[in-house]
């Protein structure tokens, strides 16, 4: 009787420390990949901070793209205001940031001056890493989405997480324009 009972004891412990380390992890992996994104929240904001004096520094060579210039300021604006848990509105304009700035820099080719400004360059420097630096923790939040969410699809740490409501998140995805064969023309 002794032997049964102490036997149904190890076995009640053995479980509980399972459980407790599928719970654990489940919290690991979910608590890496809120890291991860707040990476690209970081990212983000640099690039947010580097946009205002990259407008200032073309506005006066030029002129006549005024409009450029001002859709990317509207851009991080709205961005500015995009509540933090919104990470697909945040992704999609933040795409549309990165695009509007890829026709900033494509102006310096139009205006020798502006392509000689060692503050634009220096800004663009800036801007070009950055963008790298998105891009790269980008693919760290998918890495880690991915770690999270197998967790919560495979057995047994898919119960703890059902019981405990573990919720999937979202990959981010490719803007449909960036995926599009760019058109070359000799």
């Amino acid at each position: 009787m002794f032997n049964l009972t102490l036997i149904a004891i190890i076995v009640i412990i053995l479980l509980i420390a399972i459980y407790i380390t599928l719970y654990n992890g489940l919290q690991k992996a979910k608590v890496y990949t809120e890291e991860s994104w707040s990476q690209i929240d970081v990212q983000l904001k640099r690039r947010n901070d580097l946009i205002p004096n990259l407008v200032e520094t073309t506005k006066g060579y030029a002129k006549h793209e005024q409009e450029t210039l001002e859709r990317v300021v509207q851009l991080r604006n709205q961005l500015t205001s995009i509540p933090s848990d919104d990470h697909a509105q945040t992704m999609k304009v933040s795409n549309q940031i990165s695009d509007s700035l890829k026709t900033i820099f494509a102006l310096s080719e139009n205006y020798p001056d502006l392509k000689a400004n060692q503050n634009f360059l220096k800004l663009q420097e800036e801007l070009t890493n950055t963008e790298n630096k998105i891009s790269y923790s980008r693919q760290l939040y998918n890495s880690s989405a991915a770690s999270y969410d197998q967790k919560l699809l495979t057995f047994p740490s898919n119960i703890v997480a059902k019981i405990h409501g573990f919720q999937k998140v979202a990959y981010l995805q490719t803007n449909e324009t960036e995926k599009e064969v760019p058109k070359v023309k000799f």
